[in-house]
């Protein structure tokens, strides 16, 4: 009687793709749409590969996969906005002021 089975570790639910084109072509249309855009790199976890967030000068943000932190810094720097390791930075004021500006919003239908 087997009283313990060797079972495979779960699959994380977001790391089921790679980053691809669409997702760098987003990132560069939001750079390239929005004021005083700036980088910060997510290091991967066990549930999402690396990820980089631009945040405008507003608050604005969008996240993104992307191959890893050397290609995130390659990728500001041809856009040639900054770029930052959030997890030395942390995330900007203006990004949390941005996110509760959104909760305070009435929803329409």
């Amino acid at each position: 009687m087997a009283l313990f089975r060797r079972r495979k570790p779960p699959t994380p639910a977001n790391r089921d793709r790679p980053a691809d084109r669409a997702d760098l072509d987003h990132l560069a249309n939001f750079a390239r749409t929005r004021r005083g855009v700036e980088a910060f790199v997510e290091p991967r976890t066990t549930m999402t590969d690396t990820t980089v967030i631009m945040i405008a000068d507003d608050g604005e943000w969008t996240r993104r996969r992307i191959d890893g932190p050397d290609a995130a810094r390659r990728f500001a720097h041809a856009l040639g906005i900054p770029i930052y390791d959030v997890r030395l930075m942390g995330y900007p004021q203006r990004m949390r002021d941005y996110n509760e500006r959104r909760k305070r919003r009435p929803e329409r239908y």
